[in-house]
C-alpha cells in the first residue's frame, strides 16, 4: 500500500489498545490522575468486574470548565510542558493519552468541580466527537465513569475474562496502587459490596496494617524493616524474613518515586541480596521503595510504565543489592527475634486472640535496619549496630541475658535444648555450624583471589560484543582470579582461572559473565560459584548428627551464633533455630495464666 495519513478513527484504537487492556488498565489511568490531582480519598465502584460499569471518585484539585474539552484531547496534559519537565517528572502520568484513549472504546462521563468554580462541570463526548462542557451537581474534586468498555470493539471484548476474573485484576491494581500512598484512603465496591476500605496511614502501626491488608498478615508479622540513604539515593520499606518464604514471586512490590515497577534489573539485585539465605526454589518477599532523582533515570521507556531506564544501571544495582545484603546479615539471634517459632506455634494453635493477625512476631514492632538520619545508625529493634547482648549462665545454672540462654541438653543428637528466661529455644545443631564456618570462610578468603595457571590456554569463542567486554572490564576478570586475553575480533584465550573454581567449568562461567556484561553492565557470577564452592565446604566440615556435644560445647555454639551474621538460616535457607515463649507454651497447651 501507499504511505497514508491513518484515519483518526484508527490513530484512537491503536492509542487505545497500548494504554486499555482491560477494566485494570482504566482503573489504574484513572487512580493515577487522581493522586496527580492531588486526591485524600479515591472510591473506585465497579459492575461486571469493570466491563460494564466504573465509576472513580476522587477529591482532588478538579479541573476547570474552560480546561474539559482539552482533557479528552490526544497528548494534552498539565504535567509536563517542555523535554526539561519530562527529564524531570515526578507524575504518574504524563503523556495525556489515557482519557482519549478510554474515551474512544467506551461510554465515557467526566464530572468534576474546581476548588474555586461555584458548581461543577460535566462532560461527555459520544462517537469521539468533541462536546461542550454543561453545569451539574458535583463536589469539589473529580468523577469519572465508564461504561460498556470495548462496546465499539467486538474482537477486544471477547478477550475480556470472566467478571470475578477481571474484579481480581482491579483489585491487585488498586492494592499496588494503595501501597504507593500511605497518606491516600482508598476504597473499592463491586457489584454494591464493600470490598477494599483502606482509611489514611500515617504512624508506622497504621502503614503496618495497610501493609497486613493488602500482603497479608503473615507477611507483615515478619519482616525486616529497612531504611538506608545515600547521598543521593534511599532504599526503604520491608524485607520478608529468609524463613518467611515463598513458592511464587506473587509479594514482590518496587516503587520507584512512588510509581509501580515491574523491572528486572531491580528484581535481580534483591534476588542477588537474599542469595545467601534462601532455601533452594523459593522465592523472597519484599515491599521496598527507591527513591533517587528523577533525571537519573527515564520513566518513559515502557508502554505503561512498568520498566524505566537507569542512567548508571550498575551503581543502582549495586546499591540495592548492598543495601539488601546488609539488612539480611543482620538477622542473627536477638531478644526480638523469633526464629522459625511463628511457624510452629500457628501450626499447633490458630487462635490469635492475644495478637491481631498482622501484629509483628516481635511485641515492640517490625525489626529495623537503617542508617537515616534520625537513626542515627544501623540498628535492630533491640538497640544498636553492635552484636546482640551475650551473657552467659550464672552460677546456678540460669540463662542469664543471652538471646539463645543456656544448653541443658541434646535431642536425638541433632538438636541443642537451651532454656532461656522467656521460655527455651531449639537449635539444629548442623544447620546451625554450618553457617558458623561459611561465614567464616568467606572473611578468611574476601580480598584474596588465588589464581591458578593452566597448563594448556583455552581459546573461547564468545563473539566481538562479548570479546569487547572482556577487554572493557579486564582488570575485574584479574582481580577474580582470571587471565584473559584476546586472540581475535570475537576469540578470548583463557591462560589462567581462580584456583576455588579450577573445577567448576570456568569457561562456561566466563561466557555467561560475558553475556551479563553486555546485557546488563554488571555480573556477580563469579562471586556466587565462589559461594557456592565455599558453602559446600562448609556443610561438609560442620558437626554432623548423632555427635555427642558436652553442655560446654553446646553453650559455645550457641554464644557464636549470637555473633554471626545471617545466624538465622543455614547455607541452604533452612531455619536454624525456633523460640517458644512462656505466652507461646501456654498457647500450645492451652493453659491460662
Amino acid at each position: 500500500m501507499p504511505i497514508r495519513v491513518l484515519p483518526e478513527e484508527l490513530i484512537d484504537q491503536i492509542a487505545a489498545g497500548e494504554v486499555v487492556e482491560r477494566p485494570a488498565s482504566v482503573v489504574k489511568e484513572l487512580v493515577e490522575n487522581a493522586l496527580d490531582a492531588g486526591a485524600r480519598r479515591i472510591e473506585v465502584e465497579l459492575e461486571a468486574g469493570g466491563a460494564a460499569s466504573i465509576r472513580v471518585r476522587d477529591d482532588g484539585r478538579g479541573i476547570v470548565p474552560a480546561e474539559l474539552p482539552l482533557a479528552l484531547a490526544r497528548h494534552a496534559t498539565s504535567k509536563i510542558a517542555s523535554l526539561a519537565d519530562l527529564e524531570h517528572v515526578r507524575s504518574l502520568g504524563f503523556r495525556g493519552e489515557a482519557l482519549p484513549s478510554i474515551a474512544s472504546v467506551a461510554r465515557f462521563t467526566l464530572t468534576t468541580r474546581a476548588p474555586d468554580e461555584p458548581h461543577g462541570w460535566t462532560i461527555e463526548p459520544r462517537d469521539a466527537a468533541p462536546a461542550a462542557p454543561r453545569p451539574a451537581a458535583h463536589p469539589f474534586g473529580t468523577t469519572v465513569e465508564v461504561r460498556d468498555l470495548f462496546f465499539n470493539v467486538p474482537a477486544r471484548r471477547k478477550f475480556l475474562r470472566a467478571p470475578q476474573t477481571e474484579f481480581q485484576h482491579v483489585q491487585r491494581t488498586l492494592e499496588r496502587l494503595a501501597l504507593s500512598r500511605f497518606d491516600v484512603a482508598f476504597r473499592l465496591d463491586h457489584q454494591g459490596r464493600r470490598v477494599l476500605d483502606l482509611p489514611p496511614a500515617e504512624s508506622a502501626p497504621e502503614r503496618l496494617a495497610r501493609v497486613a491488608e493488602v500482603a497479608g498478615g503473615d507477611f507483615a508479622a515478619h519482616v525486616l524493616e529497612v531504611d538506608h540513604v545515600t547521598q543521593s539515593l534511599r532504599l526503604h520499606g520491608w524485607l520478608g524474613l529468609p524463613t518467611f518464604s515463598r513458592g511464587q514471586s506473587d509479594l514482590q512490590f518496587v516503587y520507584l518515586n512512588g510509581r509501580p515497577l515491574r523491572d528486572k534489573l531491580l528484581a535481580s539485585a534483591v534476588r542477588l541480596g537474599y542469595q545467601d539465605v534462601l532455601f533452594h526454589g523459593r522465592f523472597p518477599a519484599y515491599l521496598i521503595y527507591l527513591d533517587l532523582d528523577p533525571a537519573l533515570v527515564d520513566v518513559n521507556a515502557h508502554p505503561q510504565k512498568l520498566e524505566v531506564r537507569f542512567r548508571d544501571p550498575r551503581a543502582i544495582h549495586d546499591f540495592l543489592f548492598r543495601t539488601v545484603e546488609r539488612a539480611l546479615a543482620e538477622t542473627r539471634p536477638s531478644e526480638a527475634a523469633g526464629g522459625a517459632t511463628a511457624w510452629l506455634v500457628d501450626a499447633a494453635s490458630r487462635a490469635q486472640a492475644r495478637r491481631p493477625p498482622w501484629q509483628p512476631a516481635s511485641a515492640q514492632g517490625a525489626l529495623r535496619w537503617s542508617n537515616a538520619p534520625d537513626a542515627g545508625a544501623a540498628v535492630r529493634e533491640t538497640g544498636a549496630d553492635a552484636p546482640p547482648p551475650r551473657g552467659s549462665p550464672g552460677a546456678d545454672g540460669e540463662p542469664g541475658d543471652a538471646p539463645l540462654g543456656h544448653a541443658i541438653a541434646q535431642l536425638h543428637g541433632a538438636y541443642v535444648l537451651a532454656e532461656t528466661a522467656q521460655g527455651l529455644v531449639l537449635v539444629d545443631m548442623h544447620a546451625a555450624h554450618e553457617r558458623i564456618l561459611y561465614e567464616r570462610l568467606k572473611k578468611l578468603l574476601r580480598g584474596e583471589r588465588h589464581s591458578q595457571p593452566l597448563l594448556l590456554p583455552e581459546t573461547l569463542r564468545v563473539g566481538p560484543a562479548r570479546a569487547d567486554a572482556a577487554e572493557a572490564h579486564h582488570a575485574e576478570f584479574a582481580a577474580l582470579g582470571f587471565d584473559l586475553g584476546r586472540l581475535g575480533p570475537g576469540e578470548l584465550a583463557m591462560r589462567a582461572v581462580p584456583a576455588l573454581l579450577a573445577g567448576y567449568a570456568p569457561a562456561t562461567l566466563v561466557v555467561d559473565v560475558l553475556g551479563d556484561l553486555v546485557e546488563h553492565g554488571l555480573s556477580h557470577r563469579v562471586e556466587e560459584a565462589i559461594d557456592r564452592h565455599l558453602a559446600t565446604a562448609a556443610c561438609h566440615a560442620a558437626v554432623r548428627v548423632h555427635r555427642k556435644l558436652s553442655v560446654p560445647e553446646m553453650d559455645a555454639l550457641l554464644r557464636e551464633m549470637e555473633r554471626t551474621d545471617r545466624a538465622d538460616q543455614c547455607n541452604h535457607g533452612r531455619p536454624t533455630w525456633v523460640r517458644l515463649s512462656l505466652a507461646d507454651l501456654d498457647r500450645l497447651f492451652l493453659r491460662g495464666r
